[in-house]
């Protein structure tokens, strides 16, 4: 080979270059070296502006690609370059120090090695931005889903995935934070509150991955999931550095130790486990983590049953509509009856606390409502038009329904299609957890009561926005919830019988009927009937019947307390 550059040299480093996918560095720096020294060249460094105004501000990234003991720094070929996105690069080649300047011909093959060098640095920048984009979430600057399944299958792969624990948490009223506080300061302490989970991961393979919105996965080494948990379950965080003022912020969890006691074949597994962990979390009302084990896997496969035949089994009429009597305490009647859903399915009674929370995790318990309502309304048709005595029966709707925009309508257009007088109907609905939802929940009881229909807040005293929503929407009755009720023994007995007066007055005043539910005791029943509650309903007089035993009950039947 001569002194000087051959074409032929540079065609094989051309090729050298193409052979590295990702990287500027590892087999390419021997070439990069090779070609320096026989172009007497002492350094070769490259600046990088994002931008002019980057430039004009002195904002550069630097990267010294090649320098020898023996440079001339007077010396140098400077070559400017810029890409159709503003970027500005910047090539200084250094000539060794003692040597005769470049001829003509080294000149032209150190143009074009910094032509080659230009297009090899553009396609690594545009991989790192690909990278970016296909791993990242632009929001937060942390790993998205995408980045979590790749980091957990290489983990898979190498056999190291025992070694850690995975998490799924959501922040807890996230929505109500951003009223709260603003967007821009939710959004700030939401990135806080990240940094601070990802503060207290030490291992290489840690990470924190964003679902989407409120939504993270973790990825923790098990000697740090203790800390991890607290964390979770929350922290106070400053929102405004100028004020000083603190939020509190926590989240609901799943939690997945990867012990491979259950075999693990990919990264999805990880994740089905999280989630089966995490909607266990989410209807737990004291401890707000939970931690997957096989008990749990079992409860998932007999959930996925359950969705699985829950269409077929609605068009095999298996749901049943049992009737539990609401007494007036007056006379001890009969004045009505709350609907209520068994399913009776290959022959055995399916409990509802197995099947209703199933359903309502989806939209599916907005199909059996309705369904409900329509064998209601057929049940008091055929009572109608039998002679018997009909009573007004109340249907329980799922906040699931504020969704449907059309929810008014269509629940009118089953009523009506059965012909049913709208005085016999009683629709039943909880608290709400948005602003949005109080709206819209407030719309829709102002059209049912100017259709006739009743209304009633149920489970009043559960949740913490039930004045508001008797303070705020003309309900027509209020059904205060079994906890107000006391019990025999019970420390706080005074204080219960003591708000219960009050939350009956208080009914009472504002022209609401006051039915209590989860009645059992005959004690109960005096207390209740010495507070001027109009109607209870429970076990003390009577279960949930089949509809053939409750039109037995309707006639002229009557309850005593004994």
């Amino acid at each position: 080979m001569s002194e000087s550059m051959s074409y032929s040299d540079l065609k094989n480093f051309l090729l050298k270059m193409e052979a590295v996918p990702d990287t500027l560095f590892g087999d390419v720096e021997g070439p990069i070296s090779e070609l320096c020294i026989k172009l007497r060249i002492g350094r070769l460094d490259v600046i990088f502006y994002e931008n002019s105004q980057k430039e004009t501000a002195g904002e550069f990234e630097s990267r010294i690609f090649y320098q020898s003991d023996n440079c001339n720094m007077e010396s140098f070929i400077s070559e400017r370059r810029t890409t159709g996105i503003s970027n500005i690069v910047i090539y200084n080649v250094y000539r060794l120090k003692n040597n005769s300047d470049w001829n003509e011909n080294e000149k032209e093959c150190i143009n074009l090695m910094l032509t080659m060098l230009f297009v090899f640095n553009g396609r690594s920048r545009l991989m790192d931005l690909s990278y970016k984009l296909s791993f990242y979430d632009r929001d937060l600057d942390i790993y998205n889903l995408k980045a979590f399944m790749r980091r957990t299958g290489e983990l898979l792969a190498s056999g190291e995935i025992f070694e850690y624990t995975a998490v799924y948490f959501n922040l807890k009223k996230f929505s109500v934070v951003n009223l709260q506080i603003g967007r821009e300061n939710g959004t700030r302490v939401m990135k806080r509150y990240i940094e601070y989970i990802s503060s207290l991961m030490n291992d290489k393979n840690e990470m924190t991955a964003r679902i989407g919105g409120d939504n993270f996965v973790l990825l923790v080494k098990n000697e740090n999931i203790i800390a991890i948990t607290e964390a979770v379950n929350g922290v106070s965080l400053v929102y405004d550095d100028s004020t000083g003022d603190r939020i509190f912020i926590s989240a609901t969890a799943g939690v997945y130790k990867i012990d491979g006691k259950i075999p693990l074949h990919a990264p999805t597994d990880i994740m089905d486990r999280l989630k089966i962990a995490f909607n266990a979390a989410k209807i737990r009302t004291k401890h707000s983590t939970a931690y997957f084990d096989e008990v749990m896997m079992e409860r998932s496969r007999k959930e996925l049953h359950i969705s699985s035949v829950f269409r077929k089994a609605m068009g095999d009429e298996e749901f049943l509509v049992y009737y539990q009597p609401k007494v007036a305490m007056d006379e001890y009647k009969i004045c009505g009856a709350e609907a209520l859903c068994r399913w009776k399915h290959q022959g055995k009674l399916v409990s509802p606390s197995e099947f209703i929370p199933v359903l309502e995790r989806g939209m599916e318990i907005c199909r059996l409502d309705f369904y409900m309502l329509d064998h209601v309304c057929k049940d008091i048709r055929r009572w109608l038009d039998s002679g018997k005595k009909a009573v007004k029966i109340s249907v329980n709707l799922s906040r699931r329904h504020l969704a449907n925009v059309s929810l008014l309508e269509d629940i009118l257009e089953t009523i009506d299609r059965n012909n049913v007088p709208h005085e016999y109907i009683e629709l039943e609905l909880t608290e709400t957890t948005t602003d949005v939802e109080f709206n819209v929940l407030k719309e829709l009881i102002n059209g049912l009561q100017k259709a006739g229909i009743s209304t009633s807040v149920d489970d009043f005293g559960v949740g913490y926005s039930s004045l508001t929503l008797i303070k705020d929407i003309s309900w027509d009755v209020l059904k205060i919830d079994k906890s107000f009720l006391p019990e025999a023994g019970e420390q706080y007995d005074l204080k219960k019988k003591i708000m219960l007066r009050h939350v009956v007055s208080i009914a009472k005043e504002i022209g609401l009927e006051c039915v209590a539910e989860g009645v059992e005791t005959k004690e109960q029943v005096e207390l209740l009937k010495a507070d001027n509650c109009n109607i209870v309903q429970g076990f003390y007089f009577d279960k949930p019947l089949p509809a053939e035993e409750f039109e037995k009950r309707l006639n002229n039947y009557q309850y005593f307390v004994v």
